[in-house]
């Protein structure tokens, strides 16, 4: 429509343009001229109006066609960048898919594991109610003997009863090792089976975050954020089975590798999380019930990238939960500074609880990690855990930190902090202060 439009105004303004542009000059009206001639100039100047109206229209024309194509390559481009923007979002549900559609496979294959893993449970389970049984027989076999062995010796033994009493001692022996290698294998079993079991959860839960994600891009493919959870949950063992005691000494964090991610809320950092035979946070309540028992030192141990292990002594006091586990330090000794003399009498702080000074700034937030925060300082054992130093002077804060006020950031490559609980002051230079990390030998409630 607007092609022909123009293309009749084109026409128009050329039929026009020789009686605009003629420099003959009108003729002069003659008072007797006649009424014809009056009326033909009359019509040339409604042409020449005319011709005027429709150059202006044709300007207007001209100028509202050249907008209109700014606007359409305005739009092309835009179209272009949604175009791309479509496609790489189209690419990534497909990788979705595709990475769904293989834990699809693998939880097939797991359950079915599973299965059997649950059979060889209750395998598992009869034989130990069996081998319960059977020591409980023999038991009562052993009190048997027992007794005629106290009959045997109220008289003179003959060498054949002699032998007799020998080859049941030996039986006897025989049968309780045999009982322990049994136990110990049914033990071994449960173990196994117990790690499956946590591997199942853990695939399960990536799984069902993986199918979230796919329903979240779906549903809005602007807004795509996945992260899959990867911390194994806290157990705590029993305070009789599990503990290992070291003359009263008592680890409550142990940071050597960076596989458990010490970033949590403060129900986690309350309860406890980790692994005991890795790293691991014993929790706040713990703690509190440890050191509520009397005279208590904390023992901080520190290993940099260099190898060289350092140490500090503090008298330690923790309140309980209902004053935010407010911490309480004495130093003794050690050859590390001490940046904590500033943060006696703090509360604990996490990223979902913020109890430290600093009006502004959530700490723990920003240090990634619970601490005993002032106004953030200059110390956070709980830290992220870097395997290279960071370039940049923000994300080196955020990792081991202990140093004093004026150096460097620097993150430490090990620490280990023990609880000397209950012990008198005399009882603190019991322990060396080598620096070197406890092992085997720790109590881990």
């Amino acid at each position: 429509m607007r092609p022909a439009l123009i293309a009749v105004l084109f026409v128009l303004s050329v039929a026009c343009v020789p009686a605009l542009c003629s420099r003959e000059e009108p003729p002069v009206l003659q008072p007797g001229a006649p009424a014809e001639t009056r009326s033909r100039f009359a019509a040339l100047d409604d042409v020449r109006l005319l011709a005027n109206g429709l150059l202006q229209l044709g300007q207007s024309l001209r100028e509202f066609v050249q907008r209109t194509k700014g606007q359409i390559n305005d739009i092309l481009q835009k179209l272009n960048i949604f175009d791309r923007s479509f496609y790489q979002l189209t690419v990534l549900a497909s990788e979705i898919k595709e990475e769904e559609e293989e834990l699809k496979k693998t939880t097939v294959v797991l359950k079915a594991n599973n299965e059997e893993i649950k059979g060889l449970s209750v395998e598992i389970n009869s034989k130990v109610d069996d081998i319960l049984q059977e020591k409980i027989r023999l038991q009562n076999k052993v009190e048997g003997l027992e007794k005629k062995l106290s009959g045997l010796l109220q008289g003179l033994p003959t060498s054949e009863q002699v032998a007799e009493i020998n080859g049941l001692r030996t039986l006897i022996h025989s049968q309780e090792q045999s009982i322990t290698e049994l136990l110990q294998a049914v033990r071994d079993q449960s173990d196994q089976i117990n790690h499956q079991r946590m591997k199942i959860k853990n695939l399960e839960e990536k799984f069902t975050v993986n199918t979230l994600a796919q329903e979240t891009v779906e549903r809005s493919p602007d807004i795509i954020n996945v992260e899959a959870p990867t911390l194994i949950p806290f157990l705590p063992p029993s305070s009789n089975s599990n503990a290992e005691m070291n003359h009263g000494v008592t680890v409550i964090q142990r940071r050597r590798d960076g596989y458990v991610n010490f970033d949590q809320t403060w129900e986690k950092y309350e309860n406890g999380f980790g692994h005991f035979q890795g790293e691991f946070w014993l929790g706040l309540r713990k703690i509190h019930s440890l050191v509520a028992r009397g005279y208590s030192v904390l023992h901080i141990q520190l290993e940099d990238w260099k190898q060289s292990k350092h140490f500090i002594k503090y008298r330690f006091y923790l309140d309980g939960p209902e004053s935010n586990y407010t911490i309480h330090l004495t130093h003794l000794s050690g050859d590390l500074p001490d940046p904590m003399g500033n943060h006696t009498g703090m509360m604990f702080s996490t990223k979902d609880r913020d109890n430290d000074n600093h009006r502004d700034v959530n700490c723990a937030h920003n240090y990634t990690g619970g601490w005993w925060f002032n106004a953030c300082g200059d110390t956070n054992l709980n830290g992220r855990y870097f395997h290279m130093r960071p370039k940049g002077r923000s994300e080196r804060r955020r990792g081991i930190q202990w140093k004093s006020a004026g150096k460097a950031s620097y993150s430490f490559k090990l620490s280990q902090i023990s609880v000397h609980a209950g012990a008198p002051p005399s009882s603190t230079s019991a322990a060396p202060d080598t620096g070197v990390f406890l092992r085997s030998s720790t109590n881990i409630l």
